[in-house]
């Protein structure tokens, strides 16, 4: 296990939401003790008393699910250093040491060919790792070069491309429920599922976020990495094992097997918006393009949804259906299994089946099958509903993430080709849309969305 990290961006809101606090949870379960070293990087001028007054501040607000013991050994033992992440001489000072370093790349991803190029200058460590948070690259292009840069340094197994969502306990579920259950995985194909839906929608708008979102959208910032992802869990082949080569292996088949899009496919196939001023989440939002630090004339979406269909024996026929808003009426993150209706009902029910639903819910955490059974009448037909809640991970996802670095387990993490993959699919979109193939349209903040949405 290596007991060194380094966390470039450290100032930032991912250290601050999600890593601290991950690292919080480790101490908490026992995998981390006294000999596991921090060193958090970042650009501000801060004195280390004032970093890990910052880290505790932020560990009272976002790691209270950890005990008082476990954040303050976090935040006491913090080390804070100045530094500029496309610097080599930088770089280097922090690589100084004995033994291996993970170091996590919580920046912008513009600048992570430079900081994986100041990494390959400073001579690291043998057995180094280099964590990368998405999207990996902005386009198919990036992510060969960035693929590239990474091979000169570290073997392919000590690069982590890490993505959340793989970490999270129902999207987890999702892959257990249907490989371990023998009463789905025999109809978990086109012959019984019509379509599936994995949904991102939140209510949250820009929330001060326009140096990152406005460069990026929604399809760049949802679909192309974490609803992929869950696409490939719902529907790749059954792995060998859960090892790290079989479970990438049968990942990137899901991938290599969508059908690609023409520009006709993607203007009946996709759409894109953004949304305009109203109310959502309990409060006002401005049109997007009011919010402060976006560029209008970019033609940034906020709404991005796509169909896509899988050329394979297994999934020809079935319509999957990957789709996140933000500022919309309601939450809903989940995955929708929906099956295919009865071949026949017998003569005598008063009215059709509605065909059953298994859905897995992302946020909160549940599962629910709807089925159909008999109501108040023997011949009348009324909806039944199961429900389960999960039981939950003793780690949040990042702490899980973290955790296979520092052990060296890629399993969840992304492989080079899968990464370059996820944008050979949607790069037909990103072209059709950048020629504005499919119009950019509008949605009042708190509504559905744009007024073709489907839903449900």
């Amino acid at each position: 296990m290596i007991n060194r990290l380094v966390i470039f961006g450290a100032t930032g809101d991912l250290n601050a939401r999600y890593l601290l606090p991950a690292l919080t949870a480790l101490r908490a379960a026992g995998h981390l003790d006294d000999r596991f070293t921090l060193t958090c990087a970042g650009r501000a001028d801060w004195t280390g008393e004032h970093f890990r007054s910052w880290a505790a501040d932020q560990l009272d607000r976002h790691g209270l699910d950890s005990p008082a013991e476990a954040r303050a050994a976090v935040a006491d033992r913090a080390h804070y250093r100045r530094i500029d992440a496309t610097d080599a001489a930088d770089v280097a000072s922090v690589v100084a040491g004995d033994g291996p370093v993970a170091f996590y790349l919580a920046l912008p991803p513009e600048i992570f060919p430079a900081t994986v190029a100041a990494l390959g200058a400073a001579n690291l460590p043998r057995g180094s790792r280099i964590v990368l948070e998405k999207p990996f690259g902005v386009d198919l292009d990036s992510a060969v070069e960035l693929n590239r840069l990474l091979a000169g340094i570290v073997p392919e197994q000590a690069v982590f491309r890490v993505d959340h969502f793989l970490a999270m306990t129902t999207v987890q579920n999702v892959l257990g429920s249907r490989l371990a259950n023998r009463v789905l995985e025999p109809i978990w194909n086109s012959a019984h599922i019509r379509e599936v839906e994995i949904v991102w929608d939140e209510s949250l708008a820009l929330e001060g976020r326009a140096g990152y979102y406005d460069g990026t959208g929604a399809l760049k910032d949802m679909v192309q990495n974490h609803l992929l992802q869950v696409l490939c869990l719902v529907a790749m082949e059954p792995p060998l094992s859960l090892g790290e080569r079989d479970l990438r292996d049968r990942k990137i088949d899901v991938l290599r097997s969508v059908r690609p899009l023409t520009d006709d496919d993607v203007v009946r196939r996709t759409r894109r918006a953004r949304y305009l001023a109203g109310r959502a989440g309990g409060r006002d939002v401005p049109a997007y393009t009011e919010e402060e630090g976006v560029d209008p004339e970019r033609g940034t979406e906020t709404f991005a949804e796509v169909e896509l269909e899988l050329d394979s024996w297994r999934w020809s026929g079935t319509t999957f259906r990957l789709r996140t808003g933000k500022a919309l009426g309601r939450e809903r993150k989940e995955v929708a299994v929906r099956f295919r209706s009865v071949p026949h009902l017998p003569a005598g029910f008063d009215e059709e089946a509605a065909p059953n639903v298994l859905r897995f819910g992302l946020e909160p955490e549940s599962m629910t099958l709807a089925l159909t059974g008999v109501g108040t009448g023997s011949h009348t037909l009324a909806p039944l509903t199961l429900a389960a809640r999960p039981t939950g991970s003793e780690l949040p996802a990042y702490g899980r993430l973290l955790l296979d670095v520092l052990h060296g387990d890629a399993a969840l993490s992304i492989r080079g080709d899968e990464a370059e993959e996820s944008w050979r699919v949607l790069e037909p979109v990103m072209s059709a849309w950048s020629r504005d193939v499919v119009p950019l349209a509008g949605y009042p903040a708190g509504s559905d969305g744009p007024d073709t949405v489907r839903s449900g």
